[in-house]
């Protein structure tokens, strides 16, 4: 089977997608088919076992006409087009069988980016909320496009329901829930040596990794430290917010007390996560977070928002705490018990139990068997 992968982003660049192709596509070729990526992103730091085609992030509308002129042959050869991005300026896919993975609602982020509707505007209000013509026109463009595709993969019963409400048929959307393999580098590590390795002092510790954009709930991770004494946080991240992020730290005055990695090696980060005693993701939105996952399969529990697909990942008060959206004083109220008494410890033994849903083997067998089956049909 010839597979032409198209994404947004891709390896070394950071976050849920690219990590999950990153993964995925290895797997795939090693069982025989032919695989090919296109992205945006600038010159390759690592080999492949598979070709990938980089289109600079030059100015629009140069960069996507050069997407969709890359894409063109790569379309024809192929025997089914694997889209792992909403958006994508593809030019017509010749009747070839198409599946999409759906991770977010673009529209929304896009909404949000350019201002288009209120700051904090919530993603499930936004689903049934009225807003002016750009909006209504970039949703419209959405669901026509979820609509044409054969089949639809998404990683949540959180997004099923999403895509579905854009007007995808139920019988051509799958749940095939994110997974990771237990990172073999970091597994021997307890705490104690994973903050040796990194020269972290003791006390308590939060580790948040997320892209600094403004749903992720970094700023309110901050004010909530102002109120809960001897906590630090480690940001590991990049993104458009991080100078805000810090002069919030300063105005609140734990500045002292946040400290800013940027973007961190997988291979170091793993460490990490070993190191902290939470992982925590207050964000306003997950599709499924691929670092819940890899926090609980390192040992170490969670601390998440209740909003998106956290509820399918987090048992709350078994191996981590959820917590309401933006609402601070009950974020403060939930970090205080994560550092009283034996909570971590009592969380952190059943950190392990519930993520058979989350296997490696299920992911990969199922994706495949999808594209077959599309092929197939």
């Amino acid at each position: 089977m010839r597979i032409f992968v198209a994404s947004g982003i891709f390896h070394p660049e950071s976050g849920g997608p690219a990590t999950y192709l990153y993964r995925l596509l290895p797997e795939i070729v090693a069982r025989g088919h032919d695989v090919r990526v296109l992205t945006f992103g600038d010159a390759p730091t690592a080999s492949y076992p598979y070709p990938v085609w980089r289109i600079p992030r030059r100015a629009l509308p140069l960069r996507t006409v050069d997407y969709a002129r890359a894409a063109l042959p790569e379309i024809r050869r192929a025997d089914v087009v694997f889209l792992n991005s909403l958006g994508l300026p593809l030019i017509g896919r010749h009747n070839k069988p198409s599946v999409l993975k759906v991770v977010g609602d673009l529209s929304w982020e896009r909404a949000v980016r350019k201002g288009w509707i209120p700051p904090g505007e919530d993603i499930d209000r936004f689903q049934t909320g009225s807003y002016d013509l750009r909006v209504r026109l970039n949703r419209a463009a959405q669901s026509r496009e979820v609509q044409r595709m054969d089949r639809i993969i998404v990683p949540s019963r959180y997004l099923y329901n999403m895509v579905t409400g854009w007007g995808a048929s139920p019988d051509r959307v799958r749940l095939i829930y994110n997974a990771l393999e237990p990172d073999a580098a970091a597994s021997t590590l307890n705490l104690a040596e994973a903050r040796a390795a990194l020269n972290l002092d003791e006390g308590p510790l939060l580790l948040a990794v997320a892209r600094l954009v403004a749903w992720k709930g970094i700023d309110h991770l901050i004010r909530a430290l102002a109120q809960i004494p001897d906590v630090r946080l480690i940001v590991a991240g990049d993104g458009p917010e991080e100078t805000r992020l810090r002069a919030l730290a300063e105005s609140e005055k734990v500045a002292h007390r946040v400290t800013f990695l940027g973007r961190v090696p997988r291979d170091r980060l793993a460490i990490y996560v070993r190191a902290a005693d939470y992982t925590v993701l207050y964000s306003g939105y997950e599709g499924l977070s691929h670092m819940l996952l890899e926090s609980l399969l390192a040992g170490t529990p969670v601390i998440a928002s209740d909003k998106g697909g956290n509820p399918e990942v987090v048992r709350h008060g078994e191996n981590g705490l959820l917590v309401p959206y933006i609402n601070l004083e009950a974020l403060i109220e939930t970090l205080r018990i994560a550092f009283s008494g034996d909570t971590r410890a009592r969380l952190a033994a059943h950190t392990a139990e519930g993520l058979e849903r989350f296997k490696w083997e299920t992911l990969v067998d199922s994706t495949l068997a999808l594209l077959e089956d599309v092929c197939g049909s």
